[in-house]
């Protein structure tokens, strides 16, 4: 059986928190982003957080430390922006697949010394796989609705770059996140599909949307059920949300998804909302409540966190959902099991 399986079966998984709100600790110049290999690179790299995985991967590396010494047990990939898609605001498509590969790699060396000191909590890593910067489903120009700024084939093309590499870097799982646009993240699961009948292999798939405001909707308009249905017929390991809202506001649209589906629940909410400074101001305490309630009620099978999180986030969170025992999910079958 599958070892992420069997370790779903045994407790509540935790993920770990935001790698940008990390990052930003660092406070990274240009000069620091570039490093020596791109110091005389045409524009500028300042903000360009997959890059990092490449120009400084010790900081990568201790940031990943810092989430499985707090008590994750996954941790996501340095890859949220790793399309040619996103990448073309940096003019650096041609990195993609090192940007995504390394990312991958520093993750796992990291995940394998973690489940080395602690066999019986072994470690996973969960290659990310953001929504890109353009939606299939939306025109960005008011004055023609039917016009796109991307094709779904253009998408799936980008995904398969990203999950290639993703997958040669050593990831366990693949976690397509921040789903704002469905059809979108159907690209990506296409795409996936498509790599692991080629390759013969069947790695985890988690599926996590986010919904964009108190109407309970996604940006493309679909609710928390209509996203569940729409992607229902996708054998998947969990299925869940992230980003946007926090905890206490994520939780009506946790309980629609968690009461309709069988399959594994994932939940990962900002620290709060935004303050007027952009600033998430929820304490781990705060947070770990209302996580609680989470758990109260079985909702989840794993849990963490996403903007404005830190390893102290993830450290109170861990502390509460050790008490708890897993929420009931179906296994995937056979074929979507490594």
């Amino acid at each position: 059986m599958n070892t992420i399986i069997k370790a779903l079966q045994e407790r509540v998984l935790v993920l770990d928190g935001a790698m940008g709100t990390m990052l930003q600790a660092y406070n990274f110049t240009e000069e620091d982003f570039r490093g020596e290999r791109f110091k005389d690179f045409k524009v500028s790299l300042k903000g360009n957080n997959d890059l990092l995985s490449i120009t400084q991967p010790q900081a990568i590396a201790e940031v990943h430390k810092k989430y499985f010494e707090a008590g994750a047990d996954i941790v996501e990939t340095n890859t949220f922006s790793g399309t040619t898609i996103a990448m073309a605001d940096y003019e650096m498509e041609d990195l993609v697949y090192e940007l995504n590969y390394e990312s991958a790699r520093i993750a796992k060396d990291v995940a394998t010394i973690f489940s080395k000191k602690e066999p019986r909590k072994p470690r996973f890593v969960a290659g990310s796989i953001g929504p890109t910067n353009k939606t299939a489903s939306m025109s960005p120009d008011v004055n023609d609705p039917a016009y796109r700024a991307i094709s779904f084939n253009e998408l799936k093309i980008a995904y398969r770059q990203q999950v290639e590499a993703l997958l040669d870097g050593g990831v366990d799982i693949l976690l397509v996140e921040t789903v704002f646009d469905t059809l979108n993240a159907k690209a990506a699961l296409f795409a996936i599909d498509e790599i692991k009948e080629e390759r013969n292999i069947y790695t985890p798939v988690m599926v996590s949307g986010t919904i964009t405001d108190a109407s309970g909707r996604t940006l493309s308009g679909q609710t928390a059920e209509a996203f569940l249905i729409s992607i229902s017929h996708i054998p998947l390991l969990s299925v869940g949300f992230n980003c946007a809202l926090g905890a206490k506001q994520l939780l009506p649209h946790l309980e629609v998804v968690a009461n309709r589906t069988e399959i594994g629940i994932s939940a990962h909410p900002n620290a709060g909302l935004p303050n007027a400074f952009g600033e998430y101001d929820e304490t781990p305490e705060q947070m770990a409540t209302q996580i609680k309630t989470y758990l109260d009620k079985q909702l989840v099978n794993i849990i963490g966190g996403c903007c404005g999180t830190s390893p102290e986030h993830i450290k109170a969170i861990a502390q509460v959902a050790k008490n708890y025992p897993p929420r009931p999910f179906k296994i995937p079958s056979e074929k979507t099991i490594t």
